[in-house]
């Protein structure tokens, strides 16, 4: 990306040199100020910073010419299709109100899977369409959820998981792609979570949760249902297992457990002589593994320091694949067509956002498919996040990544304590186009992984077990007092940010702490009491796993209203900004309009912003511009 302004600091630099060489002529002082004045960065507006386009998916369509993803170049995200030689792409849906998720080409023609829901609710039905346009609703109803699960090795059916036999736990279908009629395979009484099924259709793995800290996994057999699921993980202890996917041949499961020591790892259980076998270890949590749609190579990520790792194995060598020299950025959304003769992924980093390549293997170069990035933003007027470490009160290190604006070359700037989602989520490295035009208005940022936070090992992350709003919150106070030890931050001018769980413990710090000036709140928790009452049916699986993290509000309803916001809004003393999605079914609207009530009756300044159209989560461009907008006018008026 090329800028006006990305020479400008060495030209001033060169034209005091050689004034202070030669005599200076006036003309010469006079270009010399008019550079000196001129920023050595640019600033952008949210506008500009969303002129960026968000794109995923990777599915390589039958004959490897094609590429399905979605992408939001529209104002909302939509199915497209990417050639692989290089041209332009063809828009493949045309919605203006609803997120088009794509899932998967067709095994032997140009159909595709997809999933949306209705207005943010998060009540997605799956859809086909086909190569005239025309959609079909695979799972019709009212307040039923469905999701695709994965193709049968026979390339004429595929697996769906949906809730509406029971709105609380999802049974798996079998649908044939010739005529999308469907087959009831496995009625789920026993509430499992249903995570894989074998490429052969024989088998499909299930989990259960004891605890939060404590899951099993389990294997049903769909060819003779009547048998009982067979409990592959008897353990002592607590120990928590998932289930990663089924090799190729179906022979294997490979699966997550953290049974031994701190961090996930990878294992295998053979079915046929039943025993298990570490398949990969780190020192961070293994995120994920999968292979090509021939077992040719096996695919993986480890989670190291809130940074994706991934590795491509050769199975048969057990080598890792030689890649051609790359582009900058992080390794990720890996796809290989049906032959692995052809690979696809994305690089990404924090000052450029998702870019698609494809990879003749064994070859010598990559091609790039897209260009997400605004070419009017200069990368070099963007900050890379810088992963750092404090103490917090109880010495405990807590990790963060810190993004340092430019402003602060210069002058002390005002910061912000980023509070991510959960509980249990994490920061992690890569674009943001938020974070970057906050940072780029001259905004610090510390995004804090505080303890309960995932990818720290399990000791970190139970920390926090039902001390919500105590332990963590205490980790938001010396994160900003970290902030304040830095010599380039105004240490009178620190806010605190955060969704959805972040939210929380946004809404938390403004009414249970004076310790900032500003929160903003977007869609946070503020009622435990009412949001573990109303949790949505179909997260019935981990219910459990819930209350034993947080609290059950028959039992602890008590602690619950202690450390809810909303009963105590008039202690905020501080400015605050809401934003809240009316559709949202996990927070629901009305505990924000409490909050904000609360505030407000202290006589305390509340903005609110609510969006009609949107749930926990923001998709549509403009309402994220809208958002980002708010965000900037708010702190310029309240933290600057």
């Amino acid at each position: 990306m090329v800028s006006k302004l990305k020479t400008l600091s060495f030209i001033s630099i060169l034209l005091l040199l050689l004034q202070s060489c030669s005599p200076a002529t006036k003309q010469t002082e006079s270009a010399s100020a008019d550079l000196m004045q001129k920023p050595a960065f640019q600033t952008y507006s949210a506008e500009e910073f969303y002129k960026t386009t968000s794109v995923f998916g990777s599915s390589i369509n039958h004959d490897g010419t094609l590429v399905l993803v979605s992408n939001d170049a529209s104002g909302i995200f939509n199915a497209y299709q990417i050639p692989l030689d290089g041209s332009a792409p063809t828009q493949l849906s045309h919605s203006t109100q609803e997120s088009i998720y794509v899932d998967s080409w067709f095994p032997v023609d140009n159909r595709f899977l997809y999933t949306a829901d209705q207005g943010g609710n998060e009540l997605d039905h799956l859809y086909v369409q086909e190569p005239d346009g025309k959609v079909t609703d695979l799972t019709p109803g009212e307040n039923l959820k469905a999701n695709f699960v994965g193709w049968h090795e026979d390339d004429k059916h595929f697996y769906v998981v949906s809730n509406e036999r029971n709105p609380q736990f999802f049974d798996l279908y079998i649908y044939a792609t010739e005529d999308y009629s469907r087959k009831l395979i496995y009625e789920n009484v026993d509430g499992l979570a249903l995570e894989s099924v074998s490429p052969n259709g024989n088998w499909v793995v299930g989990s259960k949760v004891n605890s939060n800290a404590d899951s099993d996994l389990y294997l049903i057999n769909l060819k003779n249902t009547a048998l009982n699921p067979m409990l592959l993980t008897a353990h002592q202890g607590d120990i928590t297992h998932s289930a990663f996917t089924f090799s190729q041949d179906s022979q294997k499961l490979i699966y997550a457990t953290d049974q031994y020591g701190e961090f996930v790892q990878a294992w295998q259980y053979d079915l046929t002589n039943k025993e298990h076998q570490a398949v990969l270890r780190a020192d961070w949590d293994v995120s994920f593994v999968y292979f090509s749609k021939d077992g040719k190579y096996r695919i993986s990520g480890i989670n190291a320091d809130a940074q994706t790792k991934l590795s491509i194995v050769d199975t048969q060598t057990g080598k890792n694949i030689a890649l051609p020299k790359m582009p900058d950025g992080d390794l990720r959304g890996v796809n290989f067509s049906k032959d692995s003769s052809i690979m696809v992924f994305y690089l990404n980093s924090d000052t450029s956002p998702s870019n698609l390549y494809v990879y003749q293997v064994s070859g010598d170069s990559v091609t790039r498919l897209t260009n997400t990035g605004n070419p009017n933003i200069n990368e070099s007027d963007l900050v890379t996040g810088e992963v750092v470490r404090f103490d917090s009160f109880d010495g405990l290190s807590i990790p963060g990544i810190l993004y340092k604006p430019q402003q602060a070359v210069d002058k002390k700037v005002p910061a912000l304590v980023w509070i991510h989602g959960g509980p249990g989520g994490q920061s992690r490295k890569g674009y943001s186009a938020l974070i970057q035009h906050l940072v780029n208005n001259g905004y610090a940022i510390l995004q804090i992984n505080n303890r309960g936070s995932s990818g720290y090992g399990k000791t970190f992350f139970h920390l926090d077990d039902k001390r919500h709003g105590q332990d963590d919150l205490q980790d938001v106070v010396y994160c900003k007092q970290y902030l304040q030890s830095l010599p380039w931050v105004e240490s009178e001018n620190i806010g605190v940010i955060g969704g959805s769980y972040g939210g929380y413990l946004t809404m938390a710090a403004m009414t249970f702490t004076k310790e900032f000036k500003v929160g903003i709140n977007i869609f946070g928790v503020t009622n435990w009491v009412r949001t573990l009452k109303s949790i949505p049916p179909y997260w019935e699986s981990f219910r459990k796993s819930l209350y034993d993290e947080l609290g059950d509000p028959e039992t602890d309803e008590e602690r619950l209203h202690s450390i809810s916001p909303v009963f105590f809004g008039h202690k905020v003393t501080s400015p605050v900004l809401v934003v809240q999605g009316a559709n949202d079914p996990r927070v629901l609207k009305i505990e924000s309009d409490e909050m904000v009530e609360a505030i407000r009756s202290s006589g305390t300044y509340v903005d609110y912003l609510v969006f009609d159209d949107e749930g926990h989560g923001f998709s549509k461009k403009d309402n994220r511009i809208a958002a980002s907008n708010k965000f900037v006018s708010f702190l310029d008026s309240y933290l600057k």
